[in-house]
């Protein structure tokens, strides 16, 4: 695809998850709206309020004023902190309030994308508090697909309404998690040289890569097949995103080969939070 191809792929993929959380959440009761999801801490009015709470803030909204308690257990940094006060803001708002905030923010967004300037490649502030930093405009789209998704499904989850398993999104999200493998092996696990490891994933999203730590420790991901890795793990794709998101106790993982080292893998799977 083009550049430009890229970020309307990008913007089709955002558009088509962030309608489906509306569409989800617009006929809940009020009940339902506190029901916890595995973001620690987090309910369901929570993770809206932080899918809105962002694409406000590129919209160019200012922050709200507001005094973040400090006996949150699940704030533990000043990212955290950051993300956590728009949030806290919102807990007092009515199910109708959150709803049409998020069907505005929506429309207002929307608006934005179908008419924004800026080149794929050009430099957009991401807001993300002691995290801010320029990136260019293609990574900054992607990165709000993944995470709308990846919130998405923390609702879905939470309200058991399954779905989106295989949408845009959802193509996309597996390719920023695979990203973050080799990483996961290498590093964090500490997989020595000349290691490989399988990831067999079957389900809406099948898919099968090696991880291959080279003689410097650097991993790699690819396509290609090891016929006999020292590792293998196999899982469906719900179970690889909630591993990957860091999210909750998963389904069950198919081990074969060193099982010490599948858990360490395992255990520092997570390439997000």
């Amino acid at each position: 695809m083009t550049d430009n191809q890229t970020v309307q792929a990008y913007t089709e993929a955002w558009t088509q998850s962030i309608e489906s959380i509306s569409e989800l959440v617009a006929p809940l009761p009020e009940g339902s709206w506190n029901r916890a999801t595995e973001c620690p801490g987090w309910s369901v009015r929570d993770v809206v309020s932080h899918v809105i709470a962002v694409e406000s803030e590129l919209l160019g909204d200012p922050r709200p004023i507001h005094s973040l308690p400090r006996d949150l257990r699940h704030v533990t940094t000043e990212f955290a902190r950051y993300i956590e006060l728009p949030v806290d803001k919102r807990r007092c708002h009515t199910a109708l309030e959150m709803t049409g905030e998020l069907e505005y923010t929506i429309i207002r967004r929307s608006r934005a994308l179908r008419n924004a300037k800026q080149t794929p490649s050009e430099g957009i502030r991401f807001p993300a508090g002691p995290l801010s930093r320029d990136v260019p405009y293609h990574e900054l789209l992607r990165h709000r697909a993944f995470d709308v998704w990846v919130h998405e499904q923390d609702l879905r989850r939470a309200l058991d309404e399954p779905g989106n398993l295989a949408s845009p999104a959802a193509l996309l999200t597996r390719d920023v998690l695979l990203e973050g493998l080799p990483k996961a092996v290498a590093h964090r696990a500490g997989a020595p040289a000349g290691t490989t490891l399988v990831v067999d994933v079957t389900g809406p999203v099948e898919f099968l890569r090696t991880v291959r730590v080279d003689a410097t420790g650097r991993g790699t991901v690819d396509e290609s097949i090891s016929l006999a890795p020292d590792v293998q793990l196999t899982l469906d794709w719900e179970t690889y995103v909630r591993l990957a998101c860091g999210r909750g106790r998963p389904g069950p993982v198919g081990v074969e080969g060193d099982r010490e080292l599948a858990s360490r893998v395992l255990a520092n799977f997570a390439v997000t939070a």
